[in-house]
């Protein structure tokens, strides 16, 4: 398994985790109820079959899973069978139920379908680098990125987690790089960026598969379009699009990094878990390295 795409966020280098054992099987994922929409808990890295390892860890690094139950009910579903409630009791009454009725009588047809709902299963997972407090989600939205970090504070009691704070303006820096000015050792642009004129409601521009350094980009730079989105590649071992918003997309694990998972020895599918996840705490503590040096990246402490 290897991650997609990165949304992080600092936290205390000096965050107790020493106590996640003993914490984990109180936290568990637990299956939906009959009558719940949704319900939250870690599960394995594993996978749902195995139930002894709650996380995983190499060094400094931890490596948990968010696993998450929700039912299912399309809203298309739920106001047929309102309006069918509705007419039924216009029909019998010669009214048409004012607007708190209605609310009652949608939760609870709610209430009724629950428990006949289809559960779809899903799974979020956190890289925890302890010694640069950094917390690595496999996702590209934030809002998902801050319940995995709701997940953890709850577990620990305490975790003050906060999205990556640049102290220079990335919009500024992305334009820079897209318009020629030097990147930072070891990066260098893509085939894709994501131009916008920086007036709400105003032209955006999307390339991909091109050379960015060329007339068409410049003209559009040239009139004041803004890079929000880059495509970038570092060294030749990762490739990934970087946003404005410090979110990282369509990361790529490329020959260079994959290359090293051929000289493992072991066999085995926990093996290869091993493998995969030291290749990615690797290559993704390079990767913020880069992003905190060259946006000037506040700590959490």
């Amino acid at each position: 398994m290897f991650f997609r795409n990165l949304t992080m966020f600092r936290f205390p280098v000096a965050t107790d985790f020493s106590e996640i054992a003993t914490l984990l099987p109180h936290a568990v994922l637990k299956p939906v109820g009959a009558l719940e929409m949704s319900s939250r808990g870690f599960i394995s890295p594993f996978g749902r079959e195995e139930t002894e390892k709650l996380f995983h860890g190499i060094g400094d690094w931890l490596w948990l899973t968010v696993g998450g139950q929700d039912k299912i009910l399309p809203a298309s579903v739920i106001a047929d069978r309102l309006e069918e409630k509705l007419a039924a009791i216009e029909a019998a009454d010669g009214r048409r139920p004012g607007a708190r009725e209605r609310k009652r009588i949608k939760d609870d047809l709610i209430h009724e379908l629950l428990p006949s709902a289809m559960v779809k299963s899903s799974r979020s997972d956190v890289f925890l680098d302890t010694v640069r407090g950094v917390a690595f989600v496999d996702t590209s939205s934030r809002k998902a990125g801050e319940y995995v970090m709701s997940d953890i504070r709850s577990l620990l009691g305490s975790f003050p987690a906060m999205p990556l704070n640049a102290e220079r303006a990335p919009r500024s820096i992305l334009t820079g790089w897209v318009a020629g000015e030097p990147l930072p050792a070891g990066l260098s642009l893509g085939e894709e960026c994501k131009l916008e004129d920086p007036i709400a409601g105003g032209a955006i521009g999307r390339f991909q598969h091109q050379e960015l350094r060329c007339d068409e980009i410049d003209k559009h730079l040239d009139a004041g379009k803004q890079a929000t989105q880059l495509a970038l590649i570092l060294e030749d071992s990762v490739a990934f699009v970087l946003g404005d918003d410090m979110v990282v997309r369509k990361l790529r694990f490329l020959d260079g990094a994959l290359d090293k998972l051929d000289g493992s020895d072991e066999d085995g599918r926990r093996a290869e878990f091993d493998a995969r996840f030291a290749l990615q705490i690797g290559e993704l503590g390079r990767v913020f390295d880069v992003i905190a040096d060259a946006f000037h990246i506040s700590s959490a402490d």
